[in-house]
């Protein structure tokens, strides 16, 4: 059965597409080129003991479990 601490969540989204912020929900880090975005995001992943995951070329999501 799962329970709500089992469900995994987006703890934040790293992006090049500003037009993705809407607001509300996880923080959003907008960055410049892909060089940054898997830079940023590989960081986050680490120090939040989270997993990258690709939504497209220029969206990472963070996910912790």
């Amino acid at each position: 059965m799962d329970t709500e601490e089992n469900k995994a969540k987006i703890a934040a989204i790293v992006t090049q597409n500003q037009n993705v912020i809407l607001g509300g929900g996880a923080p959003v880090f907008l960055v410049h080129d892909k060089e940054e975005l898997e830079k940023i995001s590989s960081s986050l992943g680490k120090i939040l003991d989270s997993a990258a995951h690709e939504i497209n070329d220029q969206t990472i999501i963070i996910v912790t479990r």
